[in-house]
């Protein structure tokens, strides 16, 4: 059966979306490039000026904010936000014009969120419900629920609750 009109994915004239694999009610704003590999899911809303290679793996009701590269190799589960410039690598040495065998694989687990600016360094796993904040470097795995923060990212604790 096909999806509703009103279900179908909402595309900005203004974006380069290749992909076919693209979830019912996801939103994309302008100036977005999502390549042909790539897999989105549903309910997604996905900021202006945000590029998705092909080799990754977008889940349901996941954020991604203006400004945000998702390179080949990553992983974000559901309910995931990742917040305005947050930064992926995917390459541990990285060369011009001298591609890895295979690139660095990063997971970021259901109900995680990446602050603004935050850079995430490949091969790395971000546990479920993390919270990394702003201008955080993430140079190894997180547990889930666990707050880290600053450069080199440590934990500062459990996630507190939200007043």
């Amino acid at each position: 059966m096909a999806a509703a009109a009103h279900d179908a994915p909402q595309i900005h004239p203004l974006s380069d979306v290749q992909s076919p694999h693209i979830g019912l009610r996801t939103r994309i704003w302008q100036f977005c490039v999502i390549l042909p590999g790539a897999r989105i899911g549903a309910d997604c809303n996905i900021n202006a000026q945000v590029l998705v290679e092909n080799d990754v793996v977008v889940g349901d009701r996941v954020t991604l904010k203006s400004g945000v590269q998702l390179w080949d190799g990553l992983r974000v589960e559901d309910d995931v936000f990742i917040g305005p410039n947050a930064s992926f690598t995917n390459d541990r040495l990285p060369r011009s014009r001298q591609r890895p065998a295979a690139f660095q694989q990063t997971i970021i687990e259901r109900g995680a969120s990446i602050g603004a600016n935050a850079t995430i360094l490949g091969g790395v796993r971000i546990g479920a419900g993390a919270l990394i904040g702003a201008g955080s470097v993430v140079t190894r795995d997180v547990p889930a629920g666990e707050l880290w923060v600053g450069n080199p990212a440590r934990s500062r604790g459990p996630v507190p609750d939200r007043d």
